[in-house]
């Protein structure tokens, strides 16, 4: 019986267009699932290692959309789109990510969120539409090392705010930050 993908695709039909990341994350997952919910989250974390976010609009429901600039290092600014396809807390999110919605080269990806004991595996599976984006997002643009970085900033500030939590600096969840502006967040990545 073949493995299949979020679209039905059989996932040995993917192998050779998908990059496959992981990590296991020292908080609980319904505080790692929350990053991924709320702009103020999403702007401390989201990026490689040296990279800011400034986000236009956001919206976290199935079809909304997240606009928002990636800005590098170097002073290269990246025009990023996501509209979000499938959102199951604190399980599962899957996203088209490109640069604008008409985007041809727009990827796939797929977040899990697994319970490992009192910590959170999540495992990100991105699918390009051919094996040359795939290639070429990995050779030129680095996204497997982006991914991890990525995925390791993310781990440290959940860490973070955990501990803000438990000392009753932070609030208790998301929801309880009533004033938060869900646009034009700014944020920087360590």
């Amino acid at each position: 019986m073949a493995t299949t993908s979020s679209g039905g695709e059989a996932a040995h039909a993917t192998a050779d267009r998908e990059v496959l990341i992981s990590r296991v994350i020292g908080a609980p997952r319904e505080l790692v699932f929350e990053a991924f919910t709320r702009v103020r989250h999403l702007s401390r974390w989201w990026g490689p290692e040296g990279f800011t976010t400034t986000t236009r609009s956001f919206e976290f429901r199935v079809g909304g959309v997240w606009d928002f600039v990636m800005h590098g290092p170097d002073g290269t600014d990246y025009q990023e789109w996501i509209i979000w396809r499938e959102i199951v807390p604190p399980e599962r999110i899957a996203l088209l990510h490109g640069e604008s919605g008409d985007d041809p080269d727009a990827f796939e990806s797929v977040l899990t969120f697994e319970p490992a004991g009192e910590q959170t595996r999540i495992v990100m599976r991105t699918v390009f539409p051919t094996k040359e984006l795939r290639d070429e997002a990995v050779e030129k643009y680095h996204a497997i090392e982006g991914g991890e970085q990525t995925l390791r900033n993310l781990a440290a500030y959940v860490m973070e705010v955990a501990r803000e939590r438990s000392t009753g600096r932070g609030p208790a969840t998301a929801g309880e930050t009533t004033t938060e502006q869900e646009t034009g967040q700014e944020g920087t990545v360590r």
